[in-house]
């Protein structure tokens, strides 16, 4: 089981491949606060929903100074699917053995429909500029936790 993760840790570094097959690195955004997302799968109505709804405000985002990196156990080539079939512009990027998820908290025992099992925990982690953890948001909502966290970071919509 994971620790998760608190205001002021430091954020575990990572490099995964995107859905291009490119290396995304956290220490890429050093500078930049970055929200880092954590989802089971691509191609799922949860996960679409999120995907999409990060996409549809990632200039706001941007704006406010916020990168946004979502993470996921799917392969690349599934990741290059989900972008094409929902006009993605979020970056996506592969975690296949989990060690990313891990690290971040977002990997553990979880339960649906009263049934436990292992697998990843819809997380939001927010890093600030020197990379560290600003806040960790664990067990959020694929529909919604957009809003929420635009009206929480007090990001203006226009």
């Amino acid at each position: 089981m994971s620790e998760r993760l608190q205001p002021g840790d430091t954020a575990p570094a990572f490099s995964l491949p995107d859905a291009d097959g490119k290396q995304v690195s956290l220490a890429d955004h050093l500078g930049r606060k970055v929200i880092v997302y954590f989802y089971p799968a691509a191609l799922t109505p949860g996960c679409t929903k999120q995907a999409c709804d990060f996409t549809d405000n990632l200039e706001v985002f941007a704006g406010a100074g916020y990168d946004v990196i979502g993470v996921s156990p799917d392969k690349p080539e599934k990741l290059g699917k989900f972008r094409e079939a929902e006009d993605l512009k979020v970056t996506l990027v592969s975690d296949p053995d989990h060690k990313v998820l891990e690290a971040y908290g977002a990997f553990g025992e979880k339960q649906n429909y009263g049934r436990t099992y292992v697998g990843v925990i819809r997380s939001t982690v927010i890093v600030d500029e020197q990379g560290k953890v600003e806040r960790a948001l664990y067990n959020v909502k694929a529909t919604g936790h957009v809003a929420k966290l635009l009206r929480d970071l007090k990001v203006e919509t226009a």
